[in-house]
């Protein structure tokens, strides 16, 4: 089993920046990415950026440039540094950890990210 624990998320006004972190615990061992994933009022949850512990990353065509997805391996963190926000990033923010060997995936709670003026 692996837990993941959210924090960061918050209210912002639009071109601002906030960073997420998800720390993961249990059979860190059986991961082999972390990832963002969000979802809006009426629209489904999709994937914002992820991170392969290879360290190859991937990113919604919506968030690049904009957003950064890292990962430290020691503290078992993965972070999303989001830059240049925009209403329509306004979402509930879901860490996600993939696991290899079974497949599986894992699930945080979520955070609100919420971009108003």
């Amino acid at each position: 089993q692996v837990q993941l624990v959210e924090s960061g998320g918050g209210l912002v006004q639009p071109g601002g920046s906030l960073r997420l972190s998800c720390a993961a615990s249990g059979s860190i061992s059986s991961i082999g990415a972390m990832g963002w994933y969000r979802q809006a009022p009426g629209k489904q949850r999709e994937l914002v950026a992820v991170i392969t512990v290879g360290g190859i990353t991937n990113y919604a065509d919506s968030v690049k440039g904009r957003f950064t997805i890292s990962r430290d391996s020691a503290k078992n963190t993965v972070s999303l540094r989001m830059n240049s926000l925009k209403p329509e990033d306004t979402a509930i923010y879901i860490c996600n950890a993939m696991a290899v060997i079974p497949r599986v995936d894992y699930w945080g709670q979520g955070t609100q990210v919420t971009v108003s003026s």
